[in-house]
């Protein structure tokens, strides 16, 4: 019998350097956001909670970094 998948929700949040953002997102599941909150709250910046894949939640940390570079045509 297959084992029965858990529903799993990613979060997207940024961490807390003396009081400010340090500028880089991170992505974790919501059960350990949730025990990262517990354990130091206000230590770490919630971007985007409820995301439903990896994928979709690394695509939102990373933004435009690692996007190919358009091309422009050469002129001939």
């Amino acid at each position: 019998m297959p084992k029965s998948r858990r529903a799993v929700s990613w979060v997207v949040y940024q961490v807390n350097i003396d009081g400010k953002t340090a500028g880089r997102n991170a992505v974790c599941e919501q059960t350990e956001w949730d025990a990262m909150e517990q354990a130091k709250p206000g230590q770490y910046t919630l971007v985007r909670s409820g995301i439903a894949s990896e994928a979709e939640a690394e695509r939102l940390a990373r933004g435009t970094s690692g996007d190919p570079t358009p091309r422009t045509p050469r002129r001939g």
